[in-house]
């Protein structure tokens, strides 16, 4: 068994995984709110260490990171045409 679940009761490994993926969308979403490229989010070592790349795919599914992106491409397509008027 991995050493830092020794003595964590037998629910440990069921309750982990969440609670990592939820640090994860937090750090992916603060750090892409700060204007940085979402691919240089995820090859930063704070993920790379913390995931698989399974898990990272899984990332983008994520709704509230669905949403940034999301909210961060109109806000990009809104300057691209205020700048082009």
């Amino acid at each position: 068994m991995r050493r830092w679940l020794r003595g964590k009761g037998p629910f440990a490994l069921l309750f982990s995984a969440p609670r990592r993926e939820q640090y994860l969308v937090q750090y992916v979403l603060r750090e892409h709110g700060r204007g940085r490229a979402l691919h240089d989010v995820f090859e930063d070592s704070y993920v790379r260490n913390r995931s698989t790349p399974e898990e990272r795919a899984r990332l983008l599914d994520q709704p509230d990171i669905v949403a940034a992106l999301g909210e961060r491409a109109v806000a990009d397509l809104r300057l691209g045409l205020a700048a082009r008027s």
